[in-house]
């Protein structure tokens, strides 16, 4: 007892020390009780209130976060290093605010969840929180606090999923999603349990935790870190941690299945940098290799984009369609992870990025579509293309960056990771560089086969069985123009951004 009692005046003063750098996530939280407080008083259809309490929250907090990506310097470690703030976490948490704002006014703009009986106020009150948790994924050095962010995104997400549980097969999805995420996270915790038994810390940049991994028996290092990645790829949904994404991206509604597919996936790529750090600095500095990353996270990469691509192929339903393609990226940015160089990071971010604002427009694309002819398979598709001519064209253009044709900012994204794969394989030789290179570009060449299966229905086939009328172009439609119109911007002159 007296141990810890003389820790306390160290722990308050580092809790003191921090709070300065911790200003975006303080807002966050006391958003969070506003907008349960203006959801009390104004609920049902009144949560206007609630969601501008939470937008109005969000956009300071994203003030406060780009005041400190201006005067960021070296990393900070803060809270005795369980966050680290540098540069990267910045730009995720600039990043983060900018999806969860689409997102709020995706939900806002959704029909079926501003009809529901439920009304979109309680998820309305969910917004700051997963904000909050995004942040605290990009800033985790501690293995206690990656394993706690991310539940917070995954309970979130898991009520998100079930919040309209109108149809058997959205509660089947929610349960799915809640069952796996539940084992996943189970065996993350015991991986990280072994972790913190080989070295006496949970913080990865304290010294002990790459010493103490160094003294233990390789197979028993490759068993913890396995059990950890087990945790960081139901995240990612990479392969094999895959098999939720399908059945849930399809039985959500779409604001939710839009959010799935950009922020948890984004944050998961975060923590996986963040974990991955102090293995290669720790190899670099000793010329020790304690774990073996390049085979493992070469291999899911690879697997990732086979199954992805060609999976995504021989689907109808547009939303499952998506899920098997954000598969196959998962597995196209896992090279740049596996480069884990300044031009691998800068690469990762910037398609990261993009990805981030082609996701979130297709999906709104999708949305409008669906509410204006309950097309929801992509052979329903035929002959929108006349009807609904600024959604489709904007949707081709999105669908066209995310194959990867220039002049779009998914190619400019796919040649930065490209060339910095390339750069790593012209120094190390490695096999595993070259395999992913090359299954790579077979798979892009594969994407285009399910990617352009929309425009192939919208513009050159006809129907006679197409009905209802057009979508009211409110502002959720010019919001999806302009992520579009940023795709051609930013591919032109990615110089903006890099």
């Amino acid at each position: 007892m007296n141990e810890f009692a003389s820790q306390v005046p160290s722990l308050m003063q580092s809790i003191r020390e921090g709070i300065p750098y911790f200003l975006p996530e303080v807002v966050l939280i006391m958003t969070f009780v506003c907008v349960i407080v203006t959801d009390l008083f104004f609920p049902g259809k009144k949560s206007i209130y609630t969601l501008i309490v939470g937008i109005a929250g969000i956009l300071v907090s994203l003030v406060f976060a780009g005041y400190q990506f201006e005067a960021i310097g070296e990393p900070l470690l803060l809270f005795q290093g369980s966050l680290t703030l540098d540069r990267t976490a910045g730009i995720f948490k600039i990043l983060f605010s900018g999806i969860v704002l689409v997102y709020a006014l995706f939900i806002r703009g959704n029909t079926r969840l501003q009809d529901h009986v439920k009304g979109a106020g309680d998820l309305y009150l969910l917004l700051p929180g997963v904000l909050l948790g995004l942040n605290l994924m990009a800033m985790s050095s501690g293995l206690l606090m990656i394993y706690l962010s991310i539940e917070m995104i995954s309970i979130v997400s898991y009520l998100m999923v079930g919040y309209v549980s109108d149809s058997p097969k959205q509660s089947e999805a929610a349960m799915k999603y809640a069952l796996f995420g539940g084992v996943c996270s189970a065996i993350m915790l015991y991986g990280i349990s072994l972790l913190y038994a080989f070295t006496g810390t949970l913080i990865l940049s304290d010294p002990a935790f790459m010493n103490g991994l160094s003294e233990m028996p390789p197979a028993a290092v490759a068993i913890a870190v396995i059990l950890v990645l087990v945790g960081i790829g139901f995240k990612l949904s990479f392969v094999p941690l895959h098999f939720w994404s399908p059945d849930v991206y399809e039985g959500a509604p779409l604001p939710v299945t839009a959010f799935l597919s950009t922020g948890p996936k984004l944050a998961g790529f975060a923590i996986l940098l963040r974990f991955l750090d102090p293995y290669y600095a720790f190899q670099a500095s000793s010329q020790t290799v304690v774990f073996d990353f390049m085979p493992v996270l070469s291999l899911i990469g690879i697997s990732s984009m086979i199954a992805g691509n060609f999976a995504a192929v021989w689907q109808n339903n547009v939303k499952r369609m998506l899920a098997y393609s954000s598969i196959g990226h998962t597995g196209l940015l896992m090279m740049a992870v596996v480069v884990h160089s300044a031009n691998g990071v800068k690469a990762l971010l910037f398609y990261l990025m993009m990805y981030a604002i082609m996701n979130m427009a297709a999906f709104i694309f999708a949305a409008k579509i669906e509410e204006g002819t309950g097309a929801i398979h992509i052979s329903d598709y035929k002959g929108l293309g006349k009807k609904f001519t600024l959604e489709m064209v904007c949707f081709v253009v999105i669908l066209m960056s995310l194959t990867g044709l220039p002049p779009l900012a998914g190619f400019m994204g796919k040649v930065l990771i490209f060339t910095a794969a390339i750069e790593h394989y012209s120094v190390t030789s490695s096999v595993w560089l070259l395999m992913l290179l090359i299954v790579a570009a077979i798979t892009t060449v594969v994407s285009l086969f399910y990617y352009f299966k929309i425009p192939l229905n919208a513009f050159l086939r006809s129907s006679e069985n197409v009905t209802g009328t057009a979508p009211r172009r409110d502002f959720l439609t010019y919001i999806a123009v302009f992520l579009t119109l940023l795709l051609l911007v930013w591919g032109i002159m990615p110089g903006m951004l890099i």
